[in-house]
């Protein structure tokens, strides 16, 4: 990295917790005011705060990644989040702002007990806990290893900023400095878009480059073919994904206290929907990065693989090295056979020839069964020679492009991309879980406590959170494959939670004891089948949420007193 982009990207970051702090530094001084900003955003607001709580460094990282080498078909991941946009403003929204609630659980203790009220918090702070130390580690992982930096000082790095603003000013600085935070995200993502295709050679623009995409199988949008075990297809998007967004937006504190906070049922409502409108074109657009860097590396030399870090320690070893050499060796070979397959190929399509197109398309099959081949033995060589390595081959692919192709201060402004996603992500986490520990452990152990106390334990409590947040980002740095597991990580406890809230929205007659016992059992059952099966993991979305429902159902029959028969 070249001095302008050290300062591009101290800059960026410097300004936005700058801004944040001390725009927000008299809003924490009532519990409404710190943990909801005095209940005062607007609609534009709520849905950029929303935008940014979700979109995580994770995103920007694999997601290019992911279509690099998967194609498209992620983006059937979103395809139920609007439709669960529309009914959370329906249902949920008028709710929470009509009894005035600061957490989404403080709403159950009136419907059932303090007891299902304390369950679901402690099944938000456990998952919500690990999540933020994820997503703290998953870019610090990527950056230590392409920049050589070390990776507890870059965790450090991440987590102090995001703790400083989010202790200043609570749930108000973590707004603000998310509103800039989206701005830097779109408009690097929309930059590194446009230089990709500026990249490209002069026969091939955009429409070039979506044909070639096409032949590949990259632009695979919609698969309508059905399989428990698929993650990825309109099905399991339209149900599992409806779920997860229903769970996500309606029952996880780190969201709903994003639409909590404003100054309406109006506002809330058109955050989400804001949200809903933006959230699969914005992601459409991600995955379209990634496609574009697969036609790119048709044209260009790509390395033997993208995790350089593993490449290294294969090439230190002087067991491998030779082997090694040789791909090598093979692979600028076949990079220069695949640019003109390739040239080829797009020559013939502007053609419309279809026996030019034909014999372009069997030459450029050929290649890529080579190209393939080579990529088998090279992933061979590397598992044997680094079997101890972390994080997959895609999370490399656009962090390399950046640092390799982008001019000096726009690899800054990328990087601060990355980071701004980890910290407007894992603030928004780190608010709800001081939030969630204030007002649904603290405040009910301790009903004595005034608002200074309270906004007092809720700033330890940030503190804390974020504290522990970083431990365990150290911690998973000696695990392996956790950099994917965010999403799998929330779907294993959004259904059982998603399942209470429906019981107390739309099944009266279920009281505390079925709700309680229900949810227990949903979450139990939930971690089972993760352990044992290999069921896609969108679906278990669907199937803790029908087991805690079933379960309150069967459970409030059995505890019901038995009807009298009439004597008539």
């Amino acid at each position: 990295m070249s001095l302008l982009d050290w300062l591009v990207l101290g800059g960026t970051l410097l300004f936005i917790v700058g801004y944040g702090t001390w725009r927000t530094r008299t809003a924490g001084r009532t519990l409404d005011g710190y943990l909801l900003g005095g209940r005062q955003a607007s609609w534009w607001g709520i849905g950029l705060s929303i935008i940014a709580t979700q979109a995580s460094a994770i995103t920007f990282l694999s997601t290019p990644g992911q279509a690099y080498a998967d194609g498209m078909r992620f983006i059937q991941f979103y395809f139920g989040l609007p439709v669960a946009m529309v009914l959370i403003a329906i249902f949920a929204v008028p709710i929470f702002h009509r009894l005035q609630v600061f957490t989404a659980y403080e709403y159950l203790e009136g419907r059932f007990d303090r007891r299902t009220r304390t369950l679901a918090a402690v099944l938000f702070l456990v998952q919500r806990g690990l999540s933020n130390g994820l997503s703290l580690y998953a870019p610090a992982l990527v950056l230590s290893a392409v920049l050589g930096w070390d990776i507890s000082l870059t965790v450090w790095m991440i987590g102090g900023m995001m703790i400083l603003y989010t202790v200043t000013g609570g749930s108000r600085a973590v707004a603000v400095t998310q509103q800039f935070q989206v701005g830097v995200i779109f408009t690097g993502m929309v930059v590194a878009g446009y230089l990709l295709v500026h990249y490209l050679p002069a026969e091939v623009g955009f429409s070039e480059a979506m044909q070639l995409a096409g032949h590949q199988g990259k632009l695979n949008l919609v698969d309508f073919s059905f399989d428990f075990k698929d993650r990825y297809n309109f099905w399991s998007g339209m149900t599992g994904g409806l779920f997860l967004a229903l769970s996500y937006f309606g029952t996880d504190q780190s969201q709903v206290q994003r639409y909590l906070a404003g100054r309406s049922q109006r506002e809330s409502r058109l955050g989400l929907l804001l949200n809903g409108l933006v959230k699969v074109p914005m992601q459409f657009g991600i995955l379209l990065i990634g496609v574009l860097l697969f036609v790119f590396y048709q044209f260009n030399p790509a390395p033997l693989t993208f995790n350089r870090p593993v490449l290294d320690e294969a090439a230190r070893n002087p067991t491998y090295a030779p082997a090694l050499r040789q791909l090598q060796t093979e692979r600028t070979q076949l990079a220069t056979a695949r640019r003109k397959a390739s040239q080829q190929l797009v020559r013939a399509y502007a053609t419309r020839n279809p026996e030019q197109i034909a014999a372009a398309e069997t030459h450029r099959q050929a290649v890529d069964a080579a190209v393939q081949g080579l990529q088998s033995r090279t992933q061979t060589l590397l598992k044997q020679a680094a079997p101890a390595a972390k994080a997959q081959e895609a999370d490399f692919v656009f962090i390399t492009f950046v640092l390799n192709y982008l001019p000096h201060g726009l690899v800054g402004l990328l990087l601060a991309v990355v980071l701004s996603a980890a910290m407007g992500s894992a603030a928004g986490g780190l608010n709800a879980l001081a939030s969630t520990t204030v007002v649904d452990l603290y405040r009910p152990a301790y009903p004595g406590a005034n608002e200074v106390r309270c906004v007092r334990v809720s700033r330890w409590a940030t503190v804390a959170w974020g504290v522990l947040g970083i431990g365990f980002a150290l911690f998973a740095a000696r695990l392996e494959n956790l950099i994917q597991a965010v999403n799998i990580l929330g779907s294993l406890f959004y259904g059982a939670m998603l399942g209470l809230f429906m019981v107390a929205f739309f099944l009266p007659k279920i009281q505390a004891k079925a709700a309680f016992w229900a949810t227990v059992v949903g979450q139990i059952a939930v971690l089972v089948l993760f352990n044992t099966t290999d069921i896609g993991y969108l679906w278990f979305n669907i199937i803790g949420c029908g087991l805690v429902v079933l379960v309150a159902l069967v459970v409030q029959r059995m505890a019901s007193p038995p009807v009298p028969l009439s004597h008539g």
